[in-house]
């Protein structure tokens, strides 16, 4: 087998720093550092703006709902649900092919930045619409080009962090989700209360005007300012290109590479093979419709009985304690490269939340059950990250699974967009029932997933190099090449190295 490799992969290393050369971990470790800050200085900053533009573009049509747009686009209650659930009739499975052509596509930046601008225009065009067809059918095209960003995001995290330096990451991503929903509904007030009838205009149509117009603007700009792939990053010089690679390779014990003779559909096959693949689908639609709870958000607050500005002012604390929380949650599962307990604690909190909402109707109570209902995304923040982690190799692999399951949680969604009938208003227990049963089932799924993983990784400890299969027999030889080490120390280095669960 050859020991070259691929083209692009390690990358020109003619007149390298001496800093790389050298073995020292003094050295290796200081420009690992200056390397990451620069990665995450260009990388971190984008994908959380575009986050809080991409929840904006979801749940700024629950905003705009509080000052009259069901009613002046005639919407019956079903037609309504219908609207919210079409924005993920065409995202979902537009999720996978999405992953696997970005996970091909040598410019990711050029290819996010780009359906940020195309998503951007589309919610803005939600402003111009006369009745339910037309809002219809901006909410079909919206799927669209957002089925880029989420799945695509965190796969371009996987190719850029270590698997203890994923889970800060991932939260930080998913943290500009809850920022959305803790300032939009701040910003929605304030377009609403003071931009009424501007220009003959209702304010709920300047608010898809306003989210639109920024969402575009910060798109062109991701297409500078976010990396591509470590081999080919233009504002990274070869130095810098290798030891991105060297780092990951040295993480894992096998370099972030498929097959040579791989095709296009090779990680799809490769997901299809894995039962895990199936349960983190189902893991995250149960989860997801546990938490469908988020696009009615504004109108569960509404029934605590205050004004339209009141109510969009009160359904902004409660994302603030999840945005903070997680984020350290996932700070310190990285610390400990613990997962399992860092996701289920915070679940069972909302199994209190529901319990509370599916008891009373008392102000007070009900609004305290929100704050433990949204202290869930505290763990989801990490979600995504474990299964980065729980799929490290190949990576054409880990691309299919994470938007697998990112398509497996909208479906959750999009089913959740119909247990929230007005009906049931204003108690809602049904709605709370399914979400208490679907958050459980959730936590009992996680757990069969920590044992498979537990057995595999004593499955791996007693590998032999003759059970090695030709694909990760590949990828170790060449994380042996960028470490400068043998195949057998590089392999035996691979069976020493933890499974995180």
């Amino acid at each position: 087998m050859s020991n070259t490799l691929p083209p692009g992969f390690g990358g020109e290393v003619k007149g390298t720093s001496p800093k790389l050369l050298d073995n020292s971990p003094e050295r290796d470790s200081s420009a690992e550092r200056q390397l990451r800050r620069k990665i995450d200085s260009r990388l971190l900053p984008v994908i959380v703006f575009l986050a809080i533009m991409s929840s904006i573009d979801r749940i700024v049509i629950s905003f705009a709902r509080l000052e009259g747009l069901q009613s002046d686009l005639h919407l019956t209650d079903i037609q309504y649900d219908t609207v919210l659930a079409t924005a993920y009739a065409l995202y979902c499975p537009a999720l996978v092919p999405s992953n696997m052509f970005l996970h091909r596509t040598t410019r990711p930046s050029i290819y996010i930045g780009c359906c940020a601008v195309l998503w951007g225009i589309t919610s803005g065009l939600t402003g111009l619409t006369k009745d339910y067809h037309s809002i219809l059918a901006c909410r079909v095209l919206l799927g669209v080009p957002e089925a880029a960003f989420y799945p695509g995001c965190s796969y371009l995290l996987s190719r850029w962090y270590t698997r203890k330096e994923l889970g800060l990451r991932s939260a930080l991503l998913l943290s500009g989700s809850m920022m959305a929903l803790a300032f939009g509904g701040l910003l929605a007030a304030a377009v609403l209360a003071t931009l009424q009838d501007k220009f003959h205009l209702a304010a709920w149509r300047w608010l898809f005007f306003m989210e639109g117009t920024a969402t575009v603007l910060v798109g062109i700009l991701s297409m500078w300012l976010l990396p591509d792939y470590p081999h080919n990053t233009r504002w990274l010089n070869a130095e810098e290109r290798r030891l991105a690679q060297l780092r990951l390779a040295k993480d894992v014990g096998e370099a972030d590479m498929d097959s040579e003779e791989a095709s296009i559909f090779e990680g799809l096959r490769l997901a299809m093979k894995d039962t895990k693949a199936y349960l983190f689908m189902f893991l995250a639609f149960v989860l997801s419709l546990a938490a469908s709870f988020l696009n009615f958000f504004p109108t569960l607050t509404a029934t605590l009985g205050y004004s339209t500005t009141i109510t969009l002012l009160m359904s902004a604390p409660p994302w603030v304690l999840p945005t903070i929380l997680g984020t350290v949650n996932a700070w310190h599962s990285d610390r400990t490269g613990e997962r399992f307990f860092h996701l289920v604690t915070y679940w069972w909190i909302a199994v209190i939340g529901f319990i509370i909402s599916l008891s009373t109707m008392a102000t007070a109570a009900r609004y305290f059950s929100q704050y433990l209902m949204t202290i869930r995304f505290t763990s989801d923040m990490l979600f995504i990250a474990w299964v980065a982690n729980a799929i490290p190799r190949p990576p054409g692999k880990r691309s299919v699974v994470i938007a697998l399951t990112i398509g497996g949680g909208n479906a959750g969604i999009l089913a959740g967009s119909y247990i929230w009938k007005e009906s049931w208003s204003p108690q809602y227990r049904p709605s709370f029932l399914i979400c208490l049963i679907s958050l459980l089932a959730g936590i009992a799924i996680t757990f069969v997933i920590r044992t498979m993983q537990i057995r595999e990784n004593k499955r791996l400890e007693h590998l032999e190099v003759d059970e090695l299969e030709k694909d990760a027999r590949e990828r170790i030889e060449k994380a042996a090449e960028l470490e400068g080490m043998t195949f057998d120390d590089a392999f035996e280095r691979r069976k020493r190295l933890p499974t995180i669960y």
